[in-house]
């Protein structure tokens, strides 16, 4: 009958000790490093989003069609 609740009893101090040591530790993010990190994030993201419509919608569609119509003799 010791066995079982000694066991047991080595168990709930393990757990304790490994959660006094998660709670204890300097280490980690705050909220402000990972707000920055997401506001960097969707910055680049659009300048990269904004960089790729102009692109497209000044380079590559333009050409794009007009080579298509030379390529079938389209006149419209």
């Amino acid at each position: 009958m010791r066995k079982p609740l000694l066991k047991r009893k080595n168990q709930i101090n393990s757990t304790v000790i490994k959660l006094m040591s998660v709670f204890q530790s300097q280490s980690g993010e705050g909220f402000v490093d990972t707000a920055i990190k997401i506001l960097m994030s969707v910055v680049i993201g659009a300048l990269i989003l904004a960089g790729l419509y102009s692109l497209f919608g000044n380079t590559i569609l333009p050409t794009l069609t007009q080579r298509i119509k030379e390529m079938f003799n389209y006149a419209g």
